[in-house]
């Protein structure tokens, strides 16, 4: 087998793992229980992956953990696609982030 190939300097790291209270939104994900979820008192906690990026865009998201209703998850990651985050930054710069974002779906 061949020795893994270096990364060329300069490209960045896998992205930094960060627990959920580092989350700071300034542009939260818009949550709305879907008509249907409503009707039939689906409710629940979505939790998704995302790679947040030094602009505090969501640049990959994925489902960690689902509801247990697809209508719920398809709606968290569409939300989630709409968010922005307030940027993370360490030593002066901005760096790309993991984290997993609870969503939280109730009956009113």
């Amino acid at each position: 087998p061949r020795p893994p190939v270096p990364l060329p300097a300069g490209l960045p790291a896998e992205p930094r793992a960060m627990g959920a209270s580092a989350i700071r939104y300034r542009v939260p994900p818009a949550i709305e229980l879907p008509m249907a979820s409503r009707r039939l008192g689906e409710r629940g906690t979505v939790l998704l992956r995302v790679v947040v990026d030094a602009n505090g865009l969501p640049r990959l998201i994925s489902l960690h953990r689902s509801s247990g209703f697809a209508r719920l998850d398809e709606q968290a990651m569409s939300a989630m696609r709409g968010a922005r985050f307030q940027p993370l930054e360490d030593r002066g710069g901005a760096f790309e982030w993991l984290v997993i974002a609870p969503l939280q779906y109730d009956l009113d």
